[in-house]
C-alpha cells in the first residue's frame, strides 16, 4: 500500500481523505448493487466506479476494499449453515483492517495513483507502467496468507497507454482472490477493452439533503453554508462544494447574479470590479472559480427559458426573478445557450494563450449586454 504521509492526488483540503471516510451519502443504489453481487457469489474481479468528480467514487472504492478485506472468504457452511448475507458495507473504525488501512500498512491492499516526484517536489502527471509493475511484488507478498487482495486505481483516467495496457492484462488474467476497483471521471476515454472487462457502478450527483450530511463530515465551518445552493452550483459534487465553501463561491456567484440584474444596461463599474477581483498574481484559483460560475450562470439562465421556469432551488437571492426577466422564452434560451458556448470557447482559448485575466473577464461580461434581448 502506498505511503499516506506523502502528498496525495485524491485529497481535498479541509475534507477527510476517502481512506478516512466510513460513511458515504447519496449512493445507496451503487452500494446495493455491489452487495447483491457479493451475496450471490457472482463477485466480478473488475469494477469500474464512475460518475462526476466529487460524488464519492474514491470513498466507495475504499469502502469496498475495507469490506472485502474484513469479510472472510467463504468456507464450508458446517453444522449451522451459511451466515446471513451482509446488508451494508460498513466496517467499524476500530476493526484491525480499518486501522491498518488508515496507517497505510494493510498488506492486502494496493492503491495505484499518480506518484510523488521527490526531485521535482510535485505529483507526477500520469500513472506510468512502472507503477503498475509494482503490483508484481504486491501479489507475491500478499499471497502467503491466502486471503483477498484489492487494488484501487484512482484514477484510471490518469494512466498512460502503457499503464492502461498493463492493467488490461490483469483484468484479462486476474490473479486469484483479487478485486480491481477502477475509479474514473470520464470512462468513455478508457480503452473499450478495459470497460468491457469491468462491471460498472455509476454514482449520481447528490441532492441538497445528502449534500448537507456529506458537508457536515468535513472540517469546514458550516455556519454560512447553504447546502441547497451548494448542491445546485456544484452539480451535486461534494468535492466541488468544498471548493466553493473554501473560496467563498456562494458570495462570488451572488455578485455575478447582481451584475446580471443590471442588464440590459450592464453596470460597468460593477463589471470592472468583479473582473479585477480575479485578476493578478496569486488569484488563479479565484479566476478558475469565477469562470466556472460564469458558465454555470449562463447555463441556469438558458434553462429558465427552455423549461419555462427557473432552476430550483435558487443559488442566489432573486436569481429566479432576474433569470425569468432575462430569459422569458425558448427563443431567448437558445440565444443565451449560444452565448454560453461561444464564451466558453473564447475563455478556454484566452486562458491557453495567457490573455490578461481582467481583460478576458471584462470582455465576457460586456458580451452579456450585447446578447441581452431588449424589449
Amino acid at each position: 500500500m502506498s505511503d499516506p504521509t506523502q502528498p496525495e492526488p485524491d485529497r481535498i483540503d479541509g475534507a477527510p481523505h476517502p481512506r478516512e471516510t466510513h460513511l458515504l451519502y447519496g449512493q445507496d443504489a451503487a452500494q446495493a448493487d455491489f452487495l447483491q453481487a457479493f451475496g450471490s457469489d457472482r463477485l466480478h474481479h473488475g469494477w469500474l466506479i464512475t460518475g462526476p468528480r466529487g460524488v464519492g467514487k474514491a470513498t466507495l472504492a475504499w469502502q469496498i476494499a475495507r469490506f472485502l478485506l474484513a469479510t472472510p472468504l467463504a468456507q464450508d457452511d458446517g453444522l449451522f449453515g451459511a451466515p446471513p448475507p451482509p446488508t451494508d458495507l460498513h466496517v467499524e473504525p476500530d476493526h484491525p483492517v480499518s486501522r491498518r488501512i488508515l496507517a497505510g500498512s494493510e498488506p492486502g491492499l494496493f492503491a495505484l495513483r499518480r506518484p510523488y516526484d521527490d526531485k521535482a517536489k510535485r505529483l507526477k502527471a500520469q500513472i506510468t507502467v512502472d507503477e503498475v509493475r509494482r503490483l508484481k511484488g504486491f501479489f507475491a507478498l500478499s499471497s502467503v496468507d491466502g486471503g483477498r487482495r484489492v487494488v484501487i486505481v484512482d484514477t484510471a483516467d490518469d494512466m498512460n497507454v502503457s499503464a492502461a495496457n498493463a492493467i488490461l492484462k490483469l483484468l484479462e488474467e486476474p490473479p486469484d482472490r483479487t478485486t480491481l476497483l477502477l475509479v474514473s471521471h470520464q470512462p468513455s476515454r478508457l480503452l473499450p477493452t478495459i470497460r468491457s472487462r469491468c462491471r460498472e457502478l455509476r454514482l449520481a450527483p447528490l441532492d441538497a439533503a445528502d449534500m448537507a450530511q456529506a458537508l457536515a463530515a468535513t472540517e469546514i465551518d458550516q455556519s454560512v453554508s447553504d447546502p441547497a445552493a451548494l448542491a445546485a452550483l456544484s452539480g451535486g459534487s461534494v468535492g466541488e462544494a468544498v471548493r466553493l465553501m473554501q473560496q467563498d463561491g456562494l458570495k462570488l456567484y451572488s455578485d455575478l447574479v447582481k451584475l446580471m440584474s443590471t442588464l440590459p444596461d450592464l453596470s460597468r463599474p460593477h463589471a470592472i470590479a468583479l473582473a479585477e477581483s480575479a485578476a493578478g498574481r496569486g488569484k488563479e484559483e479565484r479566476l478558475d472559480l469565477l469562470l466556472g460560475l460564469f458558465d454555470r450562470a449562463l447555463t441556469r439562465l438558458a434553462r429558465t427559458g427552455a423549461l419555462g421556469h427557473p432552476p430550483d432551488p435558487e443559488a442566489a437571492a432573486q436569481e429566479a426573478q432576474i433569470f425569468q426577466r432575462l430569459c422569458p422564452s425558448p427563443a431567448a434560451a437558445r440565444q443565451w445557450a449560444q452565448l454560453a458556448q461561444d464564451q466558453g470557447e473564447r475563455l478556454r482559448h484566452g486562458r491557453a494563450v495567457n490573455v490578461e485575466a481582467g481583460s478576458l473577464l471584462l470582455s465576457s461580461f460586456l458580451a452579456l449586454q450585447d446578447a441581452c434581448p431588449r424589449s
